[in-house]
């Protein structure tokens, strides 16, 4: 145990560095996505004991608020790769299920045709039979060709 606490005094920067590569070999056996931003505070926080000189303790504070608040922000802003519903990616009509849009011609009979995300798409009304010209829509449902939807 000796032998580490001296590395560590001798050399702070590469104890992190080795940290942060461990961390992040792991990653990429695992593809969590948890360990990269461990990895890269480690990193950061190898360079902050090297130009700042902190001891110990000032150093893990700083690796456990660089993971906690890298962690944090990353799972909010960045998107998932994976869809929420669990379906086929590649499925793009699927996808557009729970999406709003706008009718861009008057329903009639229950059939007519809807704008999502700047695409325009045939459509059947889940419920009733006529909307207007602008009325906000929700995507329900996938029914061959055309998009189920109802009132939004």
């Amino acid at each position: 145990m000796d032998q580490l606490a001296l590395l560590y005094w001798a050399q702070p920067f590469w104890v992190w560095a080795g940290l942060a590569a461990a961390l992040l070999a792991i990653e990429v056996l695992t593809g969590s996505g948890w360990l990269l931003w461990a990895s890269a505070s480690a990193a950061v926080t190898g360079a902050v004991a090297a130009l700042a000189g902190t001891g110990l303790p000032a150093t893990l504070a700083v690796f456990a608020a660089l993971t906690m608040i890298s962690t944090l922000a990353a799972r909010r802003y960045l998107p998932r790769s994976v869809p929420a519903h669990g379906g086929d990616i590649n499925d793009n009509i699927a996808r557009l299920v729970g999406h709003r849009g706008l009718t861009v011609g008057a329903f009639a009979g229950g059939a007519g045709r809807v704008s999502i995300d700047g695409k325009e798409w045939a459509a059947r009304l889940d419920e009733g039979d006529d909307l207007d010209v602008g009325a906000n829509v929700e995507v329900t449902g996938v029914d061959g060709a055309h998009l189920r939807v109802r009132r939004a």
